[in-house]
């Protein structure tokens, strides 16, 4: 009896109690990670289907980057000097053919020294400064022959740089929502095919996400620049067509399963 007594009493002790509270703790969090797992993440019952939409378009802007670059130049004021008198030609010959002011923007202007290296000596041997200009023509869809013309004008003028040159549309907006319309209509006549031949039933729409190819985030550019020696380039008329262009939305459209 008295061994009995010594057992009884000890399950009462505090180290006790604490160990048989602790064992209780530990059993009710894993039974509510175990129910949070079956309601939180339901077996996933769901398919995804791609489509794709395509609008094509005549672009109505052409946007060309001139610039001057200035080489050697005795000082750096006479190198500025150099660079804003011919700017300034070139912004006025730009302005002549129709480009507005709101139209024209200063993208690049720097001044830097050039050296030359004599048995590991550094000298200054001049000054170079360059300037580009951003110039954005507008109604190119009725008369292309514009952006030739602006180019050929600003190289008499004294522009020895074309440092990019890309083609745009003022509602490009409108054009990527037509587009992903369209890949949304064509994710939904895919699904019903999808789901006859895979012998499923789809429920609802859940969620999609889209991504725009074209038109690229990027400018296309076309580098060229004349060997002019700082004087600008010849009255040549380039030849320059902007082709055909697209806007093209990929969207995947996600369906709940019955």
């Amino acid at each position: 009896m008295f061994e009995n007594n010594l057992k009884t009493a000890s399950w009462r002790e505090p180290k006790f109690v604490l160990m048989l509270v602790g064992l209780l703790l530990l059993a009710g969090v894993v039974v509510i990670s175990i129910l949070r797992d079956r309601i939180v993440n339901p077996t996933m019952q769901q398919v995804t289907v791609n489509g794709q939409g395509r609008v094509a378009y005549t672009p109505n802007l052409a946007i060309v980057t001139l610039g001057m670059q200035i080489d050697k130049a005795k000082t750096a004021e006479d190198a500025l000097n150099q660079l804003n008198s011919k700017m300034e030609s070139i912004t006025k010959a730009v302005k002549a053919l129709g480009v507005t002011d709101s139209d024209i923007q200063t993208q690049n202007y720097y001044l830097n020294p050039q050296y030359d290296y004599v048995d590991n000596v550094s000298t200054v041997n001049g000054y170079n400064a360059n300037q580009q200009l951003v110039v954005k023509i507008s109604a190119y869809d009725q008369d292309p022959a514009r952006l030739n013309k602006v180019i050929a004008a600003a190289s008499k003028a004294g522009a020895n740089q074309v440092a990019g040159l890309s083609f745009d549309s003022s509602n490009i907006n409108d054009l990527k929502q037509q587009a992903r319309i369209a890949a949304i209509k064509d994710a939904k006549d895919k699904s019903v095919a999808l789901a006859a031949a895979a012998g499923v039933e789809l429920k609802d729409i859940f969620s999609w996400w889209e991504n725009v190819i074209q038109p690229s985030p990027y400018n296309t550019a076309y580098p060229y620049s004349y060997d002019q020696g700082g004087k600008g380039g010849a009255a040549v008329s380039p030849q320059i067509g902007s082709g055909s262009h697209e806007v093209i939305v990929e969207v995947g459209v996600s369906y709940n399963l019955k």
